[in-house]
């Protein structure tokens, strides 16, 4: 009896000391995997015992108390080094297939909304034109061209708009000085200037990211920035996605291939087929954006100009960007 007595005793005192080391084992793997310190913990102040489920960056599912959490800061620093340097490996390019346009105006909604701009502000610009009085109209979607030789780069005297090694030209609002030499220098006009902030409250925690800029800032200079932080995400850019005819297709140049979201195709083979052209190559930027021409339209012209301010319906009368 004793022996089976001290047996017993042995067994609990094995089980206690597992079940106290599990605890131990389960609280280091849930502080390695997912990166929380409980150092607060170890000091000896309680948790409630509220736990809350989390999913690590492997994608395991664990639970840590409530009060160990921590926001994460942001280091707004690399996040503008990193937007400087771009994506390794890659070059964008965007093919807008103006036989499918019918000014629905989705890409414009999409990037206003995005990037939190104002009704009157457009990073893209859809236009009217006309080659000449015995050709027929189209419409002309036109987003910054993000130029392999951008005038605009050249011309700004403290480097807040640069070009990066994937291709995409941005403008640091946090550097840029209102001089608008970008806005003299650039041939196509794509830039627009920022006369107020915006009347939009901003989400709480927001920092800025030169890759999305938000929110505009008064007396800088903004423009089309190809959605950098979605390409960073490899996704499509608003404008892309928000069309629903897919006019507007977006890939990588090294990779030769670009999508609309529905259909994927070589990008080199689609610009030899469909004679696909640089507007105004002639001024020798080599503008990121490409265009196959408005031949067997899919829709008449006339469409899309109802329902528009008067300040849009008085630039459809024009003809050529501006």
């Amino acid at each position: 009896m004793d022996e089976i007595n001290n047996n017993d005793t042995k067994s609990n005192s094995r089980r206690s000391f597992l079940k106290k080391f599990g605890i131990g084992v389960g609280i280091a793997s849930v502080a390695s995997v997912a990166g929380f310190s409980l150092a607060k913990g170890n000091n000896g102040n309680s948790y409630s015992g509220d736990m809350v489920k989390l999913l690590t960056p492997d994608g395991k599912l664990v639970e840590v108390p409530k009060e160990a959490i921590q926001a994460v800061k942001l280091d707004t620093d690399k996040m503008k080094e990193e937007a400087r340097k771009g994506l390794s490996g890659k070059k964008f390019v965007m093919v807008i297939d103006l036989a499918k346009c019918k000014n629905a105006r989705k890409c414009v909604d999409a990037c206003q909304e995005g990037h939190m701009l104002p009704k009157d502000h457009e990073w893209i610009k859809l236009y009217l034109l006309q080659e000449n009085s015995e050709t027929s109209r189209y419409w002309f979607p036109r987003p910054c061209f993000h130029c392999d030789k951008p005038m605009c780069v050249s011309v700004c005297p403290v480097g807040a708009t640069y070009k990066r090694h994937d291709g995409i030209v941005l403008v640091d609002n946090e550097r840029c000085i209102g001089c608008k030499f970008c806005m003299t220098g650039c041939p196509y006009s794509a830039r627009v200037f920022n006369w107020k902030d915006p009347e939009v409250k901003m989400p709480e925690g927001h920092v800025y990211d030169p890759e999305l800029t938000i929110p505009p800032i008064e007396g800088t200079v903004g423009k089309c920035v190809f959605c950098a932080d979605r390409a960073r995400k490899n996704e499509l850019p608003r404008c892309a996605t928000a069309c629903p005819m897919g006019v507007i297709y977006f890939g990588d140049l090294y990779e030769d291939t670009v999508t609309n979201g529905v259909e994927t195709v070589r990008f080199k083979k689609l610009l030899a087929d469909r004679g696909g052209y640089r507007y105004r190559e002639d001024l020798g930027t080599l503008p990121s954006v490409f265009y196959l021409p408005p031949t067997q339209r899919m829709f008449p012209v006339e469409r899309g100009i109802d329902n528009q301010t008067d300040e849009i319906k008085e630039r459809y009368k024009k003809a050529g960007p501006r």
